[in-house]
């Protein structure tokens, strides 16, 4: 019992300190070593006795006891000093104290048949339990100091000692509490230091790239990576700031923010990129070598703050997203696969809520209010109540009772009705895979739903309203207010139907408990990234979370950088970092990446399509300058866009080996004339950190640079005007074409008083404009909104254009043909 209270006081953040009262029996070294070194202030545990013989006063705590016996000692040096009945932790404390003090030391027990000589040798005697009566005072020669520092003592009962040494008695007893409670100041002062922004102790890992470059899975397993809790402890956090996830992950808890509130935030960064090739251009690789440069290389702190993969892109085409070559999260396969299941837990909440409204739809459709009435708000124990949640709901409606049996017939039927109109529904199922046959379902065809049937759809996890709210909340308070406000569908007179109203907002708050933490994880070269958050950025906004750059912000210093991404373009992933993020945040950014490859920028310039999965032509293999400079429209197009939000550009040419010098040359120049800070060639992913030191350089500089930010529209415009500034600013069309569909949503959702809200486009990522085949920097074209949705609880309209789907296909030859495990050594095969 003393051992499990010792245990769960170890694990109290409001406890400092742990001092021991315990009867002589209970001083095991199991109970002494029960006790966390750090909050020891007896200093008995094995940990801090190690820590004093060893020197290191700083770190432990000593003895009380022992201190007192010194303090009242003087004049030691060639003295010999008896420890008689000192045993244990004290007795070994008391030999290090004193002969550091020059005193030479022996010990005895009281039974020993050398204690009378050894007492009478002895100028001190320090007694450490209680003189049994067979053993005389004349043992001791006369003017011999006698310090009794037994437990009876400290407890208020000894039986003897001389008269004139009373004194000396009593002092040990005073000093021990006195330096016991000095041990105490000492861990609170420790403590108050600990909640302090602390120097990063960073130990980098070292890098041997081979050339030719393995595969990424071979390349991460090569490397050895920290324990996280290691990791953790080098860039400032405290231990029960972290839940570990096995040996290379570990959440991170929000009470951070509130220990480093006054700290002040590092630099910003965004990484963005040009309009990609269906295989990516590497802004995640970008990303992670930008830091790796920064950090092992320039000895600054930073951080990356990357998106969670979907399993979608994973076994699909694209391939995961921990980056690639030497630049990569570790370990790459744990990075790819599940995590620390966030996705998983925003699938079972968003579906948790959607069978909600459905559940609700049924048994509204085949009971009367009473009825209804009699199961929402039930009998228990003979006591009938409302919940929380349903007087919230009472309180919507404008029902100030809380009585459940003086409720009006009127007023029952207010509160069991929330008439759903199934035609309105907007919230759909979803699943974190490819599913093209999911695209459009019917629910509802059991006979047990009773001729309920329904025309639906799945879409993939990350294109969730609450993954949406993951990233863009602020706290666990926000969070839940945001569930709660989110819009499924309308009623039948065309008001708005929300999570709260279906009661489920608590439900899905402990759902998504767990996955409001970031991530820890780690570089190739031991430098931190947080994981979190995952939306995509043609159909959501395509950011990693809030949270996430805030505590980051914190812990890299004033001077350190965050480094975070957006998907895909700079005109769809940026645009929206800026209008929607930044706004969410209150955060501003300090630079902009600007991801660019000559592979895509010759797409841009006429190249032959790019296919996943299919080898390049050679326009791609072979040097061309012609097509490089004509697909540096798209560049100076995204260097523009970003150019409208006035931060500074620096663009990086992630440098494949089959450019040629004159390629490279000819971009960098092309973007610098363009109006970009800086451009730099790029080679950390042959090389690491060390092949991305120039624009880590070029990075720092851009980031003094003057920054003028500002958002590309307000708030207060009607819908339709924000939808047409993004149109022709961003994409450049010439104007938008709502269909019938899009208006009648848009008069809906300004007249439900949403109007004010940012707008998060459903927009291909393969063209700045709405049709994927055309590339470079399409103009003169009209920009046709399908559909207009609301995602009140992420805060955003959500219009789509085009054709757009919210749910991936497979194609022919999909990544898991590649996918395999060896099941003698559990390890993964075939990830990249």
């Amino acid at each position: 019992q003393i051992v499990s209270e010792i245990l769960r006081l170890n694990e109290d953040p409001n406890v400092q300190g742990l001092a021991l009262d315990l009867p002589e029996s209970s001083y095991s070294s199991k109970v002494l070593n029960a006790v966390k070194p750090e909050k020891d202030v007896d200093g008995l545990s094995d940990v801090n006795l190690g820590r004093l013989v060893r020197g290191d006063a700083y770190d432990c705590l000593v003895s009380p006891t022992a201190c007192a016996v010194l303090e009242l000692l003087e004049d030691l040096d060639g003295k010999t000093v008896l420890l008689v009945g000192a045993d244990g932790a004290l007795g070994a404390s008391l030999h290090c104290l004193l002969q550091r003090r020059g005193a030479t030391t022996a010990s005895c027990q009281w039974k020993s048949r050398e204690l009378q000589n050894k007492l009478h040798h002895a100028d001190v005697v320090v007694v450490g339990s209680t003189k049994p009566d067979d053993v005389p005072e004349s043992w001791i020669k006369p003017g011999t100091t006698i310090i009794n520092c037994s437990r009876d003592l400290l407890s208020g009962k000894h039986n003897y000692g001389q008269q004139n040494n009373h004194d000396a008695e009593n002092a040990v007893c005073s000093l021990a509490v006195a330096m016991r409670m000095q041990n105490m100041v000492k861990n609170t002062e420790r403590w108050i230091q600990s909640q302090q922004f602390r120097k990063w102790d960073l130990r980098c890992l070292k890098l041997q790239p081979l050339s030719p470059v393995p595969s990424d899975i071979e390349i991460s397993r090569a490397q050895s990576p920290k324990a996280v809790d290691v990791l953790a402890k080098e860039i400032g956090l405290l231990t029960d700031e972290i839940e570990i996830y096995g040996q290379t992950k570990a959440k991170v808890r929000l009470s951070l923010l509130e220990r480093l509130k006054d700290q002040p935030d590092g630099k910003y960064v965004l990484v963005a990129g040009i309009t990609p090739t269906p295989l990516g251009e590497g802004k995640s690789t970008v990303t992670i070598g930008l830091v790796q440069a920064l950090t092992a290389h320039l000895n600054i702190n930073s951080f990356a703050c990357l998106r969670q993969p979907s399993q979608g892109p994973t076994f699909g085409v694209k391939g995961g997203a921990a980056g690639g070559g030497y630049a990569q999260v570790i370990p790459m396969e744990e990075f790819n696969l599940h995590l620390t299941g966030d996705i998983h837990a925003i699938t079972a909440a968003n579906n948790l809520l959607a069978a909600a409204i459905d559940a609700r739809i049924l048994h509204e459709g085949t009971q009367s209010d009473k009825a209804l009435y009699n199961r929402l708000v039930p009998v228990v124990n003979g006591v009938r109540g409302f919940s929380p949640i349903q007087f919230a709901r009472l309180r919507r409606l404008g029902i100030n009772k809380t009585d459940p049996g003086t409720l009006t017939e009127e007023e029952i039927n207010k509160f069991v009705r929330l008439d759903i109109d199934p035609s309105t529904i907007t919230w759909q199922r979803v699943v974190d895979t490819n599913d093209r046959f999911l695209r459009k379902i019917t629910v509802g065809q059991a006979n047990t739903e009773k001729g309920f049937v329904r025309q639906a759809q799945f879409d993939i996890a990350v294109a969730s309203e609450i993954m949406a709210i993951l990233a863009l909340t602020n706290s666990l308070e926000d969070m839940k207010e945001r569930l709660g406000k989110m819009v499924v569908a309308n009623d039948k007179k065309g008001e708005p139907v929300t999570a709260e109203d279906l009661g489920v907002t608590g439900a899905l708050a402990v759902l998504m408990k767990d996955a409001i933490k970031p991530t820890l994880m780690q570089t190739l070269e031991g430098t931190p990234v947080f994981v979190h958050a995952g939306p995509f950025a043609n159909i959501a906004h395509g950011n990693s979370s809030v949270l996430a750059d805030k505590i980051a912000l914190k812990l890299v210093g004033e001077k350190g950088f965050v480094v975070t991404e957006a998907g895909f373009g700079a005109d769809i992933g940026m645009e929206k970092f800026f209008n929607i993020k930044c706004r969410a945040s209150g955060l501003v950014p300090s630079v902009v990446v600007l991801v660019a490859t000559v592979r895509a920028l010759k797409m841009h310039g006429g190249g032959p399509n790019v296919t996943a999965g299919a080898p390049l032509k050679k326009e791609y293999t072979e040097e061309n300058l012609q097509l490089v400079a004509d697909g540096c429209c798209n560049l100076q197009k995204q260097i523009q866009i970003t150019q409208l939000f006035g931060v500074p550009v620096v663009v990086a040419l992630n440098v494949f080996k089959t450019d040629s010098p004159a390629e490279v040359d000819l971009v960098c120049e092309i973007a610098k004339r363009s109006g970009a800070f800086d451009a730099v060639p790029c080679n950390h992913w042959s090389d690491g950190g060390r092949g991305a030191v120039k624009l880590a350089q070029a990075v720092e500089k851009a980031a003094n640079q003057k920054n003028s930010f500002k958002y590309l529209y307000s708030l207060e415009l009607p819908i339709v005007e924000k939808i047409r500034i993004i149109a022709q600013k961003v994409y450049g069309a010439q104007d938008i074409e709502l269909s019938p569909a899009a208006q009648s949503q848009i008069d809906r959702y300004t007249r439900q008083g949403f109007g004010n809200l940012p707008i998060c486009m459903a927009k291909t990522h393969l063209s700045i404009s709405h049709q994927p085949e055309r590339k470079g920097v399409p103009t003169g074209f009209i920009l046709p909104i399908s559909d207009v949705r609301a995602s009140i609880g992420a805060g955003f309209i959500y219009p789509l254009v085009g054709t757009m789907s919210t749910m991936p296909g497979l194609p022919t030859r999909p990544c898991f043909y590649d996918i395999d495990l060896d099941p003698v050594t559990e390890q993964v095969k075939g990830l990249f």
